[in-house]
C-alpha cells in the first residue's frame, strides 16, 4: 500500500535562516541510507516536508530499519500520495486506505485535516467532518473519539493528497556532518561506542582511533574494535578508524613511571596522539567515553591532570550517565554483544593493581620527565606505523 514515507524533522523547524542547509543535508542521509534498498528511491523537501518516494517495489520493514538510523529524524510516516480530484475521489481513497491500515476494525478514530493549499474549496473541519461520516458509513463498527482515539488518520492538503496514521519514531538528534568532525577514542569496551553514537547524534562526523597492543592484545581485539566501528558507522556514516600500535610506548611507562600513576600517564600519551591524528583529519576535539567516577581514571582530578596534554576541547557525551544507562543504549544500538566479547585491549592489559584517583599534576609531570630519553622517538614511530581502516556498514 505504501510507496512514500513522510520524514518528520524536529530541532531544524527551528534554525532560521540556516534551516535549509540541515534539511539539505537530512535529505542528503535520508537518501544515503536508503540506496541500499531495492526501491529506487527519490528524496525530496517540499514546503517544510521531505519525501522519500519508491519508484519499484520494496522491503517495508527494511526501508524503516534503515530510516531509523538517520539523525535528524524524529519520526517515519508511511504515507499515501494521492492526486486531489476531488472530495468523493478523496473520500474513496480514505475507506480503501482505512481497509487495509485499520484491519481491526473495533477501534475509536479521527480525522484531522490540514490544508497547505488554502484554494482547497472546503474548509480543514469540514473534510475531516466528512471523512468521518464516510467512514463510519463504510465500516460501522468504527467509533469517533474527538478527544484520545486509537488511532488517527492524518488527511494533508499539497501539491499531492497525503494519508498516513503511523509515525514510527526515528532518533531524532541533528543530522550527521551539521556540527563538524571528532576524534573518538574507541577501545572494545562498552562506553567508547556509545559515546560515538552519542556525539554522532548531535550531527557531529567522526573519525576514530584505537590503541592496539600486540603480543599482549590479540588480532580477535583489533577485530572487535572494528567490527564496533562499523556499527556505530550505521549510525554516523564512514569512520577512518587510526590503529596506533601503543605497545613499546607502554612498556616504557611500564619501566620507568610509578605503578600507581601507569593509568594515568597512558592515557596522557593516548591523548596526545588522538590529538595528533585529529589535527591531521582537521577534527575539532577529542570524544571519549568517561563517565564521572566510572572507574579511577574518570574521576575529576584524573580527567583534569588528563585534559592538561591537549590543546583541542574534549566532549565527553556520556559524563553524567551511570553504568546501566550506558548498557541500554549499547544495547538499543547493537554494540553491547560485541563490546562484551573477551578480548582485552591495552587499557584492561596493563591495568595498575592500586591506581591513583586522585593524582597531582606535578607529581605525574616529574614522572614524564623519566619518559624523555626516548619517548619521543617511540611516539614519532607509533605515528609512522598506524594502520588506517576504513569502518562502513
Amino acid at each position: 500500500m505504501y510507496q512514500a514515507f513522510l520524514i518528520k524533522y524536529g530541532e531544524i523547524g527551528v534554525k532560521g535562516k540556516n534551516r535549509h542547509i540541515f534539511e539539505d543535508t537530512l535529505v542528503s542521509q535520508t537518501s544515503n541510507a536508503l540506496k541500499p534498498i531495492d526501491g529506487d528511491f527519490t528524496v525530496r523537501k517540499e514546503n517544510g516536508r521531505i519525501y522519500a518516494e519508491a519508484h519499484a517495489e520494496f522491503d517495508f520493514d527494511e526501508a524503516v530499519d534503515a530510516l531509523s538510523r538517520v539523525f535528524g529524524i524524529v519520526g517515519i510516516c508511511p504515507v499515501v500520495l494521492a492526486e486531489d480530484e476531488g472530495f468523493d475521489k478523496l473520500a474513496k481513497t480514505v475507506i480503501a486506505y482505512a481497509d487495509k491500515a485499520l484491519p481491526e476494525k473495533d477501534v475509536t478514530f479521527k480525522v484531522i485535516t490540514r490544508r497547505a493549499r488554502k484554494n482547497y474549496p472546503m474548509e480543514s473541519m469540514e473534510v475531516s467532518a466528512a471523512l468521518g461520516e464516510r467512514l463510519l458509513e463504510a465500516y460501522p463498527q468504527l467509533k469517533v473519539d474527538v478527544h484520545s482515539p486509537q488511532v488517527i488518520l492524518h488527511v494533508e492538503i499539497r501539491n499531492k493528497i497525503n494519508l498516513y496514521s503511523k509515525t514510527i519514531p526515528g532518533p531524532g538528534g541533528m543530522p550527521v556532518g551539521t556540527a563538524g568532525r571528532a576524534m573518538l577514542l574507541l577501545s572494545g569496551g562498552i562506553d567508547s561506542p556509545v559515546a560515538g553514537y552519542m556525539i554522532a547524534k548531535r550531527g557531529v562526523k567522526l573519525d576514530a582511533v584505537y590503541f592496539h597492543a600486540p603480543p599482549y592484545t590479540s588480532e580477535r581485539a583489533k577485530q572487535k574494535v572494528v567490527d564496533l566501528a562499523k556499527i556505530v558507522a550505521r549510525y554516523a556514516g564512514p569512520i577512518r578508524l587510526h590503529v596506533v600500535n601503543f605497545t613499546e610506548i607502554q612498556l616504557y611507562i611500564y619501566d620507568k613511571c610509578p605503578h600507581d600513576q601507569l593509568t594515568i600517564v597512558m592515557r596522557r600519551y593516548m591523548m596526545k596522539l588522538a590529538e595528533h591524528f585529529a589535527k591531521e583529519e582537521e577534527d575539532l576535539g577529542l570524544v571519549t567515553g568517561e563517565s564521572i567516577g566510572q572507574v579511577a581514571s574518570q574521576t575529576m582530578q584524573s580527567m583534569a591532570v588528563t585534559n592538561e596534554v591537549c590543546t583541542m576541547p574534549v566532549y565527553r557525551p556520556l559524563i553524567g550517565f551511570d553504568k546501566q544507562e550506558i548498557v541500554d543504549v549499547a544495547l538499543k544500538i547493537g554494540t553491547y554483544e560485541t563490546s562484551i566479547l573477551p578480548f582485552e585491549d591495552c587499557c584492561t592489559i596493563f591495568v595498575a593493581k592500586h591506581p591513583v584517583t586522585k593524582p597531582n599534576l606535578k607529581s605525574i609531570l616529574k614522572s614524564e620527565t623519566h619518559l624523555q630519553e626516548k619517548m619521543d622517538l617511540l611516539m614519532q614511530e607509533a605515528i609512522d606505523t598506524a594502520e588506517l581502516i576504513r569502518a562502513e556498514a
